[in-house]
């Protein structure tokens, strides 16, 4: 047998083992320092990222088949045309996730043959287009679906929102909400009491998308349904709130919260908190936390939340926010932080909207340009004004 024809058997087995997925075969054929030429995305031009690939290959499909059409041979070369078919309904391959469909490959093979072993390759194929094709539309198909599903979302969210923010005698009330890319679940209400009281609530909802719009629009219409009972004060709705979400919640979700009653002619703020972050509360030389104990909603059956109670005084402002702002980062990675806020507030007296502009300028200029939001922002500003009515 001449040595021409010796190179052509000799790929011919590297060829066949190729298509039985024969790795230690392979492996005998290859030169200790082969040199792959023909690299798949990912591929390194080595010899152990060229039979990695071949393995990869053979998990994703759940046949092959290999045919050799033609093959020349001179000197140290030979060239080889062949087809290879197989059914991908395995595993991803090249990025493209598993389809069912047959694929046919037509490659033209050149190797080089050194020490009567495969020294290098190099190949050109018509086949893996049409692989790079259908990853590329799969992809899309997936982005437009993620883009409705957020779509979705954000009207749910959206629409868990109240329309308008009470208009009290001797109050100003000051909503200011700041979605992030992806949908996330934080939320503000207000619901209209007897007597004239007025319930405020802020929460967030773990989880992002159409799940957590979902949990939030549920929490937001029991919350309402709840605080309608004149005997149910704060803790207790929350109470009953986490019967109800507890039997609808889907698994690992949850909520914070943290709901209060405003009698606008005294000043009393009666509330209860479901671990939330605890509003802020700025006195005329100082700020302090309304603090009150209790687990989240929708985590544990039979849970009691504590009640707490202030009066606001005239000119004095309650903050209530959402962890988006607490803890976005900078780019040294440090976190904006609780007491960098009570700071704030020691330190602006404006309220309203007036405090909210004020404070997303502080977190603009503690993050820098070029940050990207990592949460929903949500704050709400409840001012008393400074003489009474």
């Amino acid at each position: 047998m001449s040595s021409a024809d010796e190179n052509k058997a000799l790929v011919r087995r590297f060829l066949e083992a190729m298509g039985e997925g024969n790795l230690e075969l392979m492996k005998e054929i290859m030169a200790a320092d082969f040199i792959d030429r023909s690299l798949l995305p990912g591929q390194e031009s080595d010899r152990e990222s060229y039979l990695r690939a071949v393995a990869e290959e053979q998990a994703a499909f759940s046949y092959t088949s290999l045919t050799i059409e033609d093959q020349i041979a001179e000197g140290d070369k030979v060239v080889t045309r062949y087809k290879s078919r197989g059914n991908h309904d395995r595993g991803e391959f090249m990025g493209l996730a598993p389809t069912g469909n047959e694929f046919e490959v037509t490659i033209t093979f050149v190797h080089r043959i050194a020490g009567g072993k495969i020294a290098e390759e190099w190949a050109e194929g018509t086949g893996e287009l049409e692989l790079l094709e259908r990853r590329v539309e799969q992809e899309r198909i997936e982005r437009v679906r993620v883009e409705q599903e957020l779509g979705v979302a954000r009207t749910i969210q959206q629409t868990s929102l109240p329309e308008r923010v009470p208009e009290l005698e001797g109050w100003q009330i000051a909503p200011y909400y700041q979605p992030a890319r992806e949908v996330s679940g934080d939320f503000y209400n207000f619901f209209e009491l007897e007597e004239g009281q007025v319930g405020v609530v802020v929460g967030d909802a773990t989880g992002k998308g159409v799940p957590a719009a979902l949990v939030v629009s549920a929490t937001c219409s029991m919350l309402r349904a709840i605080a309608q009972d004149p005997g149910y004060s704060p803790g207790k709705v929350l109470a009953r709130v986490n019967e109800t979400l507890l039997a609808r919640i889907p698994p690992n979700m949850f909520v914070t919260c943290f709901y209060a009653i405003l009698d606008p002619k005294s000043g009393r703020l009666s509330y209860a908190n479901a671990g939330h972050n605890l509003p802020c509360c700025r006195h005329e030389h100082a700020v302090s936390e309304l603090s009150a104990r209790g687990m989240p909603l929708g985590l544990m059956p039979q849970m009691s939340y504590e009640e707490n109670e202030t009066d606001l005084a005239p000119a004095e402002c309650v903050l209530f926010y959402t962890d988006g702002l607490v803890e976005a980062h900078n780019p040294q990675g440090e976190m904006f932080g609780t007491p960098r806020l009570r700071s704030l507030l020691s330190e602006r007296p404006e309220g309203g909207r007036g405090l909210s502009a004020t404070l997303m300028e502080e977190l603009q200029r503690f993050t820098g340009e070029g940050w990207e939001q990592e949460d929903d922002i949500t704050l709400l500003t409840l001012k008393r004004s400074a003489t009474r009515s």
